[in-house]
């Protein structure tokens, strides 16, 4: 059986639920689109930025730990997308945004590598990280 919700469980959806506590894991009872970013999902690099925006923040953070102030600057960001044209200045901007949100990075000080310093922070290279180098080049 096909669950009603489950075309509103899709990446980029912004939606509005509400969740009941299971034994292990929490049940979705009502789901409903806020917003789809059917902009972004046009174009191919657009929905490979809104990629690496999401692998940056799910390295940078742990589950269940509460950053508002993040989760507004993503939101702003897939806003953004739905019209930005300057795509590796967006990219590069986000990643600065995150580290200093995270305090990884001091605000206001100039960040000359973002790329290099997220690779310190996540002591790893993302696997998007062509986004930035190939695709929006």
């Amino acid at each position: 059986m096909e669950s009603r919700k489950r075309g509103h469980l899709e990446v980029f959806n912004r939606i509005k639920f509400h969740a009941v506590k299971g034994k292990g894991l929490d049940l979705i009872m009502e789901a409903e689109i806020i917003d789809g970013f059917a902009e972004v999902r046009k174009n191919l690099k657009k929905i490979a930025l809104a990629y690496y925006f999401m692998e940056v923040v799910g390295r940078t953070t742990r589950e269940a730990e509460p950053h508002p102030e993040l989760y507004s600057y993503i939101l702003k960001n897939l806003r953004m997308l739905k019209t930005e044209t300057k795509l590796k200045r967006l990219r590069v901007n986000f990643v600065y945004e995150v580290l200093t949100v995270l305090g990884f990075w001091p605000r206001g000080r100039a960040l000359p590598n973002p790329d290099l310093k997220l690779e310190e922070v996540i002591e790893r290279q993302l696997s998007s990280v062509r986004v930035g180098k190939r695709i929006l080049s």
